[in-house]
């Protein structure tokens, strides 16, 4: 604006807006609202770009202010008796205003000092609100649950793909009254090799025999066993699904899952003595 003036304290060098008519009060003599120090309004005037038109002296001082813009209201007439409790306690860089005047003067529009203050404020460290705490604590224990959660879902994946959580999943779930199974995964196991034979001993009676080999580096569950027998033209005669308890052997523990990178071994005895069949197709699959 063209008549803005700025006047310098040479205490703290902090540099205020002010306008001709505070500085006419008193012969120019304020004191500074940051150091209190007194001194002479019209002497310490500079100009922040351009040399003002007006007929006082300046310092010329170009370029954004390397010190503290601060308003009028901030500068004080000498003989005003200082506030208790001072409206700015702490420099602060921002845009002015016109500041109060002595009675006869234009008047300036109603502003608290709180608001004042805030309206200068925005370089200023806000107060930190009392529920600001507990609010991150509520975050955090939302995310400790999703986290929670999450592992509890995909406790079988977790302790498959990182062994090392398994003690922990299992005191977890030895608490919660869950289990840790073998991953489902059918296409980690393949049927490297299957055969069908008739029995020569008992008419009827076929004979299959296959390794199915689980190509994972950690246990798989034990699917169930698909046989279909076809005819002469490839279609289905008879089907049957086999449990795992039915072709993994009495000894064996389901529960632990074929073990990574291990092969098993199934041997069944089918009776086909009410069909007539001339081919198979064997398949994994988990119901």
């Amino acid at each position: 604006m063209a008549d803005e003036q700025y006047t310098r304290c040479p205490g703290c060098k902090t540099i205020f807006r002010v306008t001709e008519e505070q500085l006419a009060l008193r012969a120019g003599q304020v004191r500074c609202g940051h150091c209190r120090t007194v001194f002479d309004g019209n002497g310490a005037r500079i100009a922040l770009s351009v040399a003002p038109a007006g007929g006082h002296d300046v310092e010329q001082e170009q370029g954004p202010p390397t010190v503290t813009l601060r308003p009028a209201r901030a500068l004080r007439p000498v003989d005003e008796p200082e506030p208790t409790s001072p409206s700015i306690a702490t420099p602060t860089t921002a845009g002015m205003s016109t500041p109060s005047k002595p009675a006869g003067a234009p008047a300036s529009p109603a502003v608290s000092d709180r608001e004042w203050e805030n309206r200068f404020a925005w370089d200023r460290r806000k107060p930190r609100r009392r529920g600001g705490r507990w609010a991150a604590a509520g975050v955090v224990a939302l995310v400790l649950l999703l986290v929670a959660q999450t592992a509890w879902h995909f406790r079988d994946s977790l302790a498959a793909h990182f062994p090392a959580t398994r003690p922990l999943l299992a005191s977890a779930c030895a608490a919660a009254g869950c289990t840790i199974r073998p991953l489902r995964d059918v296409a980690a196991l393949a049927i490297e090799a299957s055969d069908l034979q008739a029995d020569a001993a008992h008419r009827g009676l076929l004979i299959l025999g296959a390794t199915v080999r689980n190509r994972a580096g950690y246990p798989i569950a034990y699917p169930h066993l698909e046989l279909t027998l076809t005819d002469a033209q490839d279609q289905a005669v008879v089907r049957r699904a086999f449990p795992p308890a039915e072709f993994a052997g009495g000894t064996t523990d389901i529960e632990a899952g074929i073990p990574g990178n291990g092969e098993l071994a199934v041997k069944l005895f089918i009776d086909a003595s009410a069909t007539t069949q001339a081919g198979y197709r064997l398949y994994l699959f988990y119901p």
